[in-house]
C-alpha cells in the first residue's frame, strides 16, 4: 500500500538521495503489521532533525523508527561551513557560541558613563576603556561574523582611537573597578564611587582665578578687585596650599599685581611626597624647586608639569587630588588659574580660614566691593606725581576700544581689562585680562557661569548701565587731571 503524498508545506528531511530511481529501506524487523516501503515521492527518507525526530515519535506509535541515513558528503560539507560562518541558528543540535556584542558595548558604556572631558586624565581613563572595548570585540569576532552591530562597533572602535590618538597597545579598564582601584587617580576612584551608588554627593569641581590688578575670581564665583599688597593665602587645605605676593604697580597707587606665586602640593600617601613649585617675575620654571618635574612612581605619574610656552606659561596636573593649575607670566606679572573638587577644597581647619579663594578679600582689602568697576575705578584715583607712567595715551574711548579686539562680550572681564588700561597704562593687562578668560573656558566646568556680569546676572547688561561706567572713568579722568 503506497504512503500518501506529503502535503504542500510540509518540510522533506534535511538529506536526500540523488540515485538513479526509487529505492527501497533496510527490511524492518519482524512486526505484526505488514511491512511499508521506505521511501515517499522521490529518495529515502531523510534523517529527521532534533525537532522533527521528537515530533515523528509522538505521532507514529506502533510504527518502527527507520535506522537513518549519512548525508552524503558534499551537502555536509556546506552544512559545515554555513555552521562555521554563523549563519545558522536555528533548528540545531548544538547552540554555536553567542555573539557577545552587547555585553561588550554595556562594559563599554559603565567604564565611561562616570568621566568627564574637562576632567585631567579623561584621555587615559577613555583610551583604556576603548582598548579593553577592543579585546571583547576580539574575542567574540568568530561569533559574530556577519552581525551589523558588531562591524558596526568595531569600525567606531577605530574611529574613536584615531580621535583621542589612542594607541593600539597599553593598559585596559577592568569591568571590575574593585580589580583596578588607583588611589592615585582621584578622578577614576572618585569617578566609580559615585557610578556605584556609592557616594550620594555627586562630583563638583571649583575654579578660582587672579590676575591684573589683581582681580579675584573666588571659588564661589564672586569677583573682586582687591588691593592685598604683600603676601596673602589664595588656597591653604589638607592637600594644597597656594600662596601669591602682590606688589605695587604704580607707585604711590593702591593697584597692586602678582609677582611671586609659591604652589606647596602636600605628601599624599604612596602618590607623592611634598613638592613645591615657585615661581618669580622673569623666572617661571618648568619644575619644582627640588628639580624634579613629576611624582610618584610609574610611568603614569600622579603629579606632573608641562610646560605649554617656554618661561611664559606651565600647567601643574595633580591626578591623585584631581587638580589643575595655571601659571603664566603676562608683562611683568604673573596670572593663576585652578580647578579642585569641592570636597578637597573645602577639606580644611578652622585656622586655616584665611583663604581668598574660599572667602575672597578682607572687606578692608577690598577696591570694589564685589559688584563691579564703577566703584573701584571712582575710588581708584592716581596721585598727579604718577599722571606720566600711568595715562601714556589711553582715554576711556581708546581703552574700551582696545579691550573690546580681545573680549568682544563686554562682561567683568571686559571691565577689568578697561580698569587695568586706565589705572596702570600697561597694554599687557590687556592680554591678561584675554588669557584669564581662557583660562576660565578651559578649566571652569560650568559654560553657563563663565561669563559675569557686574549686576550678579549672567545676561548682557543694560544701556544705562554703559553710561554709569563711561561716567565713572570720566570722574576719575578728571580727579587725576586736577
Amino acid at each position: 500500500m503506497m504512503r500518501k503524498k506529503r502535503k504542500r508545506g510540509e518540510s522533506p528531511g534535511p538529506c536526500r538521495s540523488h540515485g538513479p530511481g526509487p529505492a527501497t529501506a533496510p527490511a524492518p524487523p519482524p512486526s505484526p503489521e505488514p511491512t511499508r516501503p521506505a521511501w515517499t515521492g522521490m529518495g529515502l527518507r531523510a534523517a529527521p532533525s532534533c525537532a522533527a525526530a521528537a515530533a515523528s515519535a509522538a505521532a507514529a506509535g506502533a510504527e518502527q523508527r527507520r535506522r537513518p541515513r549519512l548525508c552524503p558528503p558534499p551537502l555536509a560539507l556546506l552544512l559545515l561551513l554555513l555552521l562555521s560562518l554563523g549563519l545558522l541558528h536555528a533548528g540545531d543540535c548544538q547552540q554555536p557560541a553567542q555573539c557577545r556584542i552587547q555585553k561588550c558595548t554595556t562594559d563599554f558604556v559603565s567604564l565611561t558613563s562616570h568621566l568627564n572631558s574637562a576632567i585631567d586624565g579623561f584621555d587615559s581613563e577613555f583610551c583604556k576603556a576603548l582598548r579593553a572595548y577592543a579585546g571583547c570585540t576580539q574575542r567574540t569576532s568568530k561569533a559574530c561574523r556577519g552581525n551589523l552591530v558588531y562591524h558596526s562597533a568595531v569600525l567606531g572602535i577605530s574611529d574613536l582611537m584615531s580621535q583621542r590618538n589612542c594607541s593600539k597597545d597599553g593598559p585596559t579598564s577592568s569591568t571590575n573597578p574593585e580589580v583596578t582601584h588607583d588611589p592615585c587617580n582621584y578622578h577614576s576612584h572618585a569617578g566609580a564611587r559615585e557610578h556605584r551608588g556609592g557616594d550620594q554627593n555627586p562630583l563638583n569641581y571649583l575654579f578660582c582665578g587672579l590676575f591684573g590688578d589683581p582681580h579675584l575670581r573666588t571659588f564661589k564665583d564672586h569677583f573682586q578687585t582687591c588691593k592685598v599688597e604683600g603676601a596673602w593665602p589664595l588656597i591653604d587645605n589638607n592637600y594644597l596650599s597656594v600662596q601669591v605676593t602682590n606688589v605695587p604697580v604704580v607707585p604711590g597707587s593702591s593697584a597692586t599685581a602678582t609677582n611671586k606665586i609659591t604652589i606647596i602640593f602636600k605628601a599624599h600617601r604612596e602618590c607623592t611626597d611634598q613638592k613645591v613649585y615657585q615661581a618669580v617675575t622673569d623666572d617661571l620654571p618648568a619644575a619644582f624647586v627640588d628639580g624634579s618635574t613629576s611624582g610618584g612612581d610609574g610611568d603614569a605619574k600622579s603629579l606632573r608639569i608641562v610646560e605649554r610656552e617656554s618661561g611664559r606659561y606651565v600647567e601643574m596636573h595633580a591626578r591623585y587630588i584631581g587638580t589643575t593649575v595655571f601659571v603664566r607670566q603676562l608683562g611683568r606679572y604673573l596670572t593663576l588659574a585652578i580647578r579642585m573638587p569641592e570636597d578637597l577644597a573645602m577639606s580644611y581647619e578652622e585656622s586655616q580660614d584665611l583663604q581668598l579663594c574660599v572667602n575672597g578679600c578682607p572687606l578692608s582689602e577690598r577696591i570694589d566691593e564685589g559688584q563691579g568697576q564703577v566703584s573701584a575705578i571712582l575710588g581708584h584715583a592716581l596721585p598727579r606725581t604718577s599722571l606720566a607712567q600711568a595715562w601714556p595715551g589711553y582715554t576711556l574711548e581708546t581703552a574700551n576700544a582696545h579691550c573690546h579686539e580681545k573680549m568682544p562680550v563686554k562682561d567683568i572681564y571686559f571691565q577689568s581689562c578697561v580698569f587695568d588700561l586706565l589705572t596702570t597704562g600697561d597694554a599687557n593687562f590687556t592680554v591678561a585680562a584675554h588669557r584669564a578668560l581662557e583660562d576660565v573656558e578651559a578649566l571652569h566646568p560650568r559654560k553657563e557661569r563663565w561669563h559675569i556680569f557686574p549686576s550678579g546676572g549672567h545676561r548682557a547688561p543694560r544701556a544705562g548701565y554703559h553710561l554709569s561706567v563711561g561716567l565713572g572713568l570720566m570722574c576719575l579722568i578728571l580727579i587725576v587731571f586736577l
